[in-house]
């Protein structure tokens, strides 16, 4: 996916959504192995991170702040959070807007209404948050942030229930919309998933201990074994005693985010049997048998394109290269180019080589088109370069409906596809052509089918009843549903809390 990084609203494209880990390892340095699962876990999310961790009978230390992995957490900060079990977060906000109160995890503890000090990170977005925060308020359930995360933490935290296995059985199946979610305690980690599947969370085993985490590279990164997914509405526990399951929602429609397999899963990771980099090589010979083009050369938009266009290549026996040269520290900066630099556009991010794609026709290959404004200016890019001609091929079907589970995805009124032919949008990008992949050959590729699958950004067709009347993501703040008053505003650097 490609995005200028420019001004935060002029974005273009679906923005990722979050990563989450969980580990009971005592003989392990799990708050040192949390931090390296989330590093690995950072395409996930780039606003926040956080992990919280316990001793056995000890209290849950939580840290977590607004930035990159890296800039949250030095090595006395892992010292500090030394424990038994922990869990992580990497978050991009898709309900609750980027503050540092909706950072995560979140922690509830035992003096604030509820009958357990827990510690919670949730992948997802409810599309009964609204509904779920008024219900706790009535109850005199007090909030400190405008994430649906917070709401999960405190149903939970305030269940009468003994065990906290007990609770999530009675708390899950009121939960409506997508959540992969780990939750701990002193003394056990609890993780569960949405009845639909919509969000990825796997298992994995670390000599006689286990972990879980949003995608199976977070296990590589430890030295971690992957087990398998975390079945659609299931409960696991990590604690002292090991590894126990229980499935409390069955029976539901399966509904797996396909865009995890097109865009926002690394590569190396796998999913339902899997591994991307493979399937998204598929999609790109699939894309050639469908939609050939005469060419001299392909080339991808880096980096998410690159599997897709050594696919194309391949299939059609032309020549592949390296045509845009992409600058990986762009998105690490928060400092804004200034009129002066403006002019030369999206040179902040990509450079386009003329020695390679002069006097070529081209076709260039990505995963997906939203808004469409980096890709117009690609193209004009490639064209200054010499190009003659630019084709552009996408390896995923035209996205014309926004996603309520998860990603933050534009408007309809915003998508270039929304009401456009495939013709309409080459003219508006000022492409030579413009051809996606059918949704027949996504599944082909992922060996997979609809029926176990969510393609609602591309269909308009939505697994969860209800989902078109889901809220904003910054619907708590457009409502001006009330929060702690003494909330604080932000967080200057990381903040422990004890």
């Amino acid at each position: 996916m490609t995005e200028l990084i420019t001004p935060l609203e002029q974005r273009d494209g679906p923005r990722d959504e979050c990563g989450v880990f969980g580990i009971y390892a005592p003989e392990h340095d799990v708050s040192r192995l949390t931090y390296f699962a989330l590093y690995a876990l950072q395409h996930r999310g780039q606003e926040s991170a956080g992990i919280a961790a316990a001793d056995r009978g000890g209290y849950i230390i939580t840290q977590r702040s607004l930035g990159l992995v890296n800039q949250v957490f030095k090595e006395h900060d892992l010292r500090a959070l030394a424990g038994d079990l922990a869990i992580g977060h990497v978050r991009y906000s898709t309900t609750g807007s980027n503050e540092w109160e909706n950072s995560q995890p979140v922690h509830r503890s035992a003096g604030s209404g509820g009958n357990r000090e827990l510690a919670l990170a949730h992948n997802g977005n409810l599309i009964n948050a609204v509904e779920l925060h008024a219900e706790l308020r009535a109850r005199g359930v007090q909030f400190s942030s405008t994430s649906d995360s917070e709401i999960i933490a405190a149903m939970i935290s305030t269940h009468p229930a003994e065990r906290i296995e007990d609770a999530v059985a009675d708390v899950l199946p009121r939960l409506k919309g997508a959540f992969s979610t780990v939750v701990m305690t002193k003394d056990k980690v609890v993780a569960f998933r949405d009845g639909a599947g919509l969000r990825p969370l796997s298992l994995g085993r670390l000599g006689d201990r286990f972990c879980v985490a949003s995608e199976t590279c977070a296990f590589d990164i430890i030295g971690a074994t992957a087990m398998r997914d975390v079945a659609p509405g299931e409960v696991v526990t990590l604690s002292e005693r090991g590894l126990s399951a229980r499935q409390v929602v069955s029976g539901e429609r399966e509904a797996f985010c396909v865009f995890e397999y097109i865009y926002f899963a690394r590569p190396d990771s796998r999913m339902n049997g899997q591994l991307l980099q493979a399937a998204r090589g598929r999609m790109g010979e699939i894309l050639a048998r469908e939609a050939p083009a005469e060419a001299d050369l392909v080339i991808a938009v880096p980096d998410s394109g690159n599997p897709a266009a050594r696919g194309f290549a391949r299939a059609l026996g032309l020549p592949q290269d390296d045509g845009l040269i992409k600058n990986r520290y762009v998105a690490r900066t928060f400092i804004q180019p200034g009129q002066e630099l403006r002019k030369h556009g999206l040179r902040l991010k990509f450079n386009p080589l003329p020695e390679i794609v002069g006097g070529k026709r081209l076709v260039v290959v990505d995963d997906s088109i939203v808004r469409g404004n980096t890709t117009r200016q690609i193209v004009q890019m490639l064209r200054d370069a010499g190009a003659l001609e630019v084709h552009m091929r996408i390896s995923a079907p035209p996205i014309k409906h926004p996603c309520h589970y998860g990603i933050d995805m534009s408007s309809r009124e915003e998508m270039i596809a929304h009401g456009r032919t495939p013709a309409e949008v080459a003219a508006e990008l000022g492409a030579d052509s413009l051809a996606y992949l059918s949704l027949a050959g996504v599944y082909e590729a992922v060996r997979g089918e609809r029926t176990t699958h969510c393609d609602a950004c591309f269909s308009g067709e939505y697994p969860l009843a209800g989902t078109e009347d889901a809220q904003h993501k910054d619907a708590f703040e457009q409502r001006g549903l009330p929060v702690l008053a003494a909330a604080p505003a932000a967080a200057p650097g990381p903040a422990p809390v004890v």
